[in-house]
């Protein structure tokens, strides 16, 4: 037995080298999450050089979102049970693929495609990162988590102007092809800086408390998951109204497109800084209680849009809209991370972030639908704030569930009861709490 198998888990949890590890886990997630931005980048040049409509030219947006939504529950999969090193190296070499492909696209459908397996493979640095961040850090797991989370909005900062001036520069095919070799060169090599795996004494203790957890919840694995991906899909419809259609908002007052895209920008802007101040707030009251707060004052700024259209009063809005929700999809990481093993953290993460993005494209669907039947955004803005009231009643119905709160309860590994003298697996039914301890 070597001295790292005995070292105390307090000596790798919130370490130097688990800040270290964060870091990383932003700077890949920054670059693996390109196609999310690119794909808006490039669409200009798309309809242009095949020659189609807007709504065809947007096809390659969906297939990526539907390949980011597959991967992240697959990518999760593999992360449970091999670590998050072969899920992201699967990640690189499928983004460089799908890149390298993209350039020699034919027409639009063969683009299309092709944007899916960039989503697929820009997965790997999303939803696993963040859950295997989780792991490494208790007192200031929330903080940790949405930092991590945050690569992804870094990324929509850092690559749309290097995209644009490369297709201006080169075009849209020299682009797509620089951008996947660049991501397995770069990708690579920092997978192998998050190679440690999480020491079984850490995984074992993290296993007891998100046992604990759940059962002063009352409820089952299988129901929480479920109710949390209700949840999310309903959050996520309202959070799409304002994302999705601010540009076209704008134009219809008459505003103009620009001011809609620079609404757009401010938003995601204090989407960044929500999302790291959410992780202080759910360090200190828990996952549940900072997504309440999330979505109840994003509910308050949808309701904002339905009496306020001058335009002062709309930058206002957006950067209030973007400081209410910037920290409520990392707050299900965290939720996982409390109430499921983590052997099963990143799976089931996985499948919530993949349903929440099935709300974002039903969110932006509905409201142009609505917006076509009424002539407003009225209605649509409206119809964000009921979708939104769902997702409130549900953290409040857990929040109520007896027993709470459960967050920042330990239990030390040696209360569990084991099979055979054999340390517990971190899988669903094959450990339980000793009852007299």
């Amino acid at each position: 037995m070597t001295t790292a198998d005995v070292r105390p888990v307090a000596d790798d949890i919130e370490s130097t080298a688990a800040w270290l590890r964060l870091g990383i886990s932003v700077l890949v997630g920054t670059i693996a999450c390109v196609g999310m931005w690119s794909v808006s980048v490039a669409l200009p040049a798309i309809q242009a050089e095949f020659g189609v409509a807007r709504a065809d030219a947007s096809l390659p947006f969906t297939f990526a979102m539907i390949g980011f939504g597959a991967g992240a529950v697959l990518h999760g999969r593999i992360a449970d049970r091999f670590g998050i090193v072969p899920s992201l190296v699967l990640g690189a070499f499928t983004l460089a693929l799908g890149c390298v492909a993209t350039s020699y696209a034919a027409n639009v459908w063969q683009y299309a495609l092709l944007y899916g397996v960039i989503g697929f493979g820009g997965a790997a640095g999303f939803g696993p990162l963040i859950a295997d961040i989780s792991h490494w850090f208790s007192r200031r797991r929330g903080i940790a988590v949405t930092i991590a989370a945050s690569g992804n909005y870094l990324a929509g900062v850092v690559w749309p102007p290097i995209v644009h001036h490369f297709i201006d520069a080169v075009g849209w095919r020299a682009t797509h092809f620089g951008i996947g070799v660049f991501c397995l060169v770069t990708i690579l090599p920092l997978t192998l800086l998050l190679r440690r795996r999480l020491p079984a004494a850490a995984e074992a203790k993290a296993g007891a408390d998100a046992a604990l957890a759940l059962a002063r919840l009352g409820i089952s694995s299988g129901t929480l998951q479920k109710i949390l991906m209700i949840a999310g899909v309903a959050c996520c419809i309202a959070m799409a109204i304002p994302q999705a259609h601010i540009v076209a908002y704008c134009g219809d007052l008459g505003y103009g497109p620009a001011r809609g895209a620079e609404m757009l920008s401010l938003m995601l802007a204090a989407g960044i800084v929500s999302r790291i101040a959410s992780g202080f707030v759910a360090d200190r009251i828990g996952g549940l209680a900072t997504l309440l707060i999330g979505s109840t004052m994003q509910s308050v700024a949808l309701f904002l849009y339905l009496w306020f259209d001058g335009l002062a009063s709309l930058y206002i809005i957006a950067i209030l809209f973007g400081a209410f929700q910037g920290g409520i999809q990392p707050m299900y990481a965290v939720i996982a991370r409390e109430y499921f093993p983590p052997g099963e953290a990143a799976t089931r993460y996985g499948v919530i972030l993949s349903v929440m993005l099935i709300g974002m494209a039903i969110g932006g669907w509905t409201s142009g639908a609505i917006f076509d039947l009424t002539g407003s955004y009225g209605a649509a803005f409206l119809h964000g704030v009921l979708w939104n009231l769902l997702n409130v009643l549900i953290v409040v119905w857990l929040l109520l569930r007896p027993g709470q709160p459960a967050t920042n309860t330990s239990v030390d590994p040696a209360h569990l009861i084991l099979r055979d003298g054999q340390p517990p697996h971190l899988r669903s039914g094959e450990w339980r709490l000793a009852s007299s301890r």
